[in-house]
């Protein structure tokens, strides 16, 4: 089913695998959810409660973020999510907080980080610091981003989690910091997974999304960075969820996005005939781009259960239908690090 109303996509994103199910089944003690109110926040977190539910636990979830958005928090709310509005940075905040063996922690910054870079490092490697020695002794899933990654070849299939780490730029210098200091929790008491993703695709947003918009509108599309991976937020939250099992120590990276390798072009042709206008492309491909490896994760959790035709159907859908965006672009185009 193609979501046609934000109700409809919000379930979508939402709807619990019997995999979830079976992991929230195994899960010991409540579920704490830091940075519950972004992009990705807010479904995971409706998930990771309905999976309780289709499991027959009375685990608690608890979604703490500064919840700007009063409708979102209701949803969650209604739901049986227990919210908690916290700015995670104030002083004595994080140790307000209720104790908790199973922790997802989400809080990060990218867009603006350029602008504010103070903001980013506060967000990306104070705020992990301070959460994981608050939360020693737990099972952390820790979100981090491929871009922790150096370039690689485009014919590579990305690098693996073993790959040396080289980021590009301020604000996956920031991430990498973040990485490190939860790595430190895990040889400290903690248990920790890191999820290493890119790219996110909600029909809001996301590297689709980006490029629908930039067709519809005229826009050229650089094709410099030519190739990208992508998943679908769903299929996100689900790996999430279910990593709590896998947390360890030392730490263990996990690469969660798409097993294909795709041509920028080749996504925005298709897009273009989804939404029947002919895409502007400009530039070269260069022969290196932003990847990332998930065969570990598809050996671990399984494959992605959403194929790229799909959303590309549901975006091109989305878009002609006059569909809300975020307004938060993905900037996946940016080769040098600043966003």
């Amino acid at each position: 089913m193609i979501p046609k109303t934000e109700t409809e996509l919000d379930a979508l994103l939402s709807a619990p695998s019997p995999a979830d199910a079976e992991a929230m089944a195994k899960l010991e003690g409540p579920l704490l959810i830091l940075g519950a109110g972004g992009k990705m926040g807010p479904t995971l977190a409706a998930r990771a409660m309905l999976a309780m539910k289709k499991a027959g636990s009375s685990n608690r979830v608890i979604a703490v973020s500064r919840f700007s958005d009063p409708a979102g928090r209701a949803w969650l709310d209604g739901l049986g999510v227990e919210t908690i509005a916290c700015d995670l940075l104030a002083p004595g905040a994080l140790e307000s907080l209720p104790d908790s063996p199973n922790v997802i922690f989400m809080a990060a910054r990218k867009f603006g980080s350029t602008g504010s870079p103070w903001l980013t490092w506060s967000a990306n490697a104070l705020l992990p610091g301070l959460a994981a020695r608050r939360y020693k002794t737990s099972r952390i899933v820790a979100f981090s981003t491929g871009n922790v990654y150096a370039f690689t070849p485009v014919d590579s299939g990305g690098p693996v989690e073993s790959t040396p780490l080289d980021p590009v730029g301020e604000y996956a210098w920031s991430a990498l910091a973040r990485e490190r200091l939860f790595e430190q929790a895990a040889l400290e008491g903690a248990k920790v997974a890191l999820v290493r993703l890119n790219y996110a695709i909600d029909l809001r947003y996301g590297v689709l999304h980006d490029l629908g918009r930039k067709i519809l509108n005229g826009t050229p599309i650089d094709l410099a960075m030519g190739h990208v991976n992508v998943i679908w937020q769903g299929d996100a939250n689900s790996a999430a969820i279910r990593l709590l099992q896998h947390a360890a120590s030392p730490a263990l990276p996990v690469n969660i996005t798409g097993l294909e390798t795709l041509r920028v072009r080749w996504l925005a042709t298709e897009l273009g005939k989804r939404l029947g206008k002919e895409p502007v492309l400009t530039g070269e491909e260069a022969p290196t781009a932003l990847l990332s490896n998930a065969a570990f994760s598809a050996r671990l959790l399984g494959p992605p259960a959403t194929p790229i035709e799909w959303m590309l159907d549901a975006t091109a859908s989305w878009l002609t239908s006059g569909g809300r965006s975020l307004g938060k672009p993905t900037k996946f185009e940016v080769r040098d690090g600043a966003f």
